[in-house]
């Protein structure tokens, strides 16, 4: 399974359908908040894709809610933005609330820096910011879920990994 995550896109409607269209046969789309004008758009252009969606500390009014579990298979994926979980300091709350949740991924946003940690289990990934990256170049992330296991990359927006 083919999970694409991706965060942070500010007004970036053009990076979105870019990932979106780069990532067409992905399973699951994950969008970890920041960006609901454009997450919209791209669910009315869409519609027959599975996107699931958190909203950011920049998504006034979003009805999405501030964290989320799905399941990919048998592992158990949370993700949120981050940003009530204090991320701009530390992932160790998040970590915890993973570990409480019994999740073996830990998916956030907030800090617009790509990063993946594996710790006891569980893995964190940040995949950064489509519009906005603070290190690096814009990038996304995927998660992708084998019998051997989870693979978490993180991809910089413009390069197609193999499908």
């Amino acid at each position: 399974m083919r999970i694409v995550v991706l965060s942070d896109t500010h007004g970036d409607f053009r990076g979105f359908y870019r990932i979106v269209n780069d990532q067409a046969g992905a399973d699951l789309f994950l969008f970890l908040g920041d960006g609901a004008r454009e997450l919209e758009e791209i669910r009315d252009l869409y519609p027959d894709k599975k996107i699931l969606s958190v909203k950011g500390n920049c998504d006034l009014g979003s009805p999405d809610p501030e964290e989320a579990v799905c399941m990919a298979g048998e592992k158990k994926i949370l993700f949120t933005h981050g940003h009530m979980l204090g991320v701009d300091r530390s992932d160790e709350r998040l970590l915890d609330f993973a570990r409480a949740s019994r999740a073996q991924v830990a998916l956030y946003g907030h800090t617009h820096v790509a990063r993946i940690r594996y710790e006891n289990g569980v893995y964190l990934m940040n995949p950064g910011s489509v519009s906005k990256p603070r290190e690096g170049g814009p990038s996304y992330g995927i998660l992708d879920i084998t019998p051997a296991g989870i693979v978490p990359n993180i991809v910089p927006l413009g390069i197609s990994p193999q499908k």
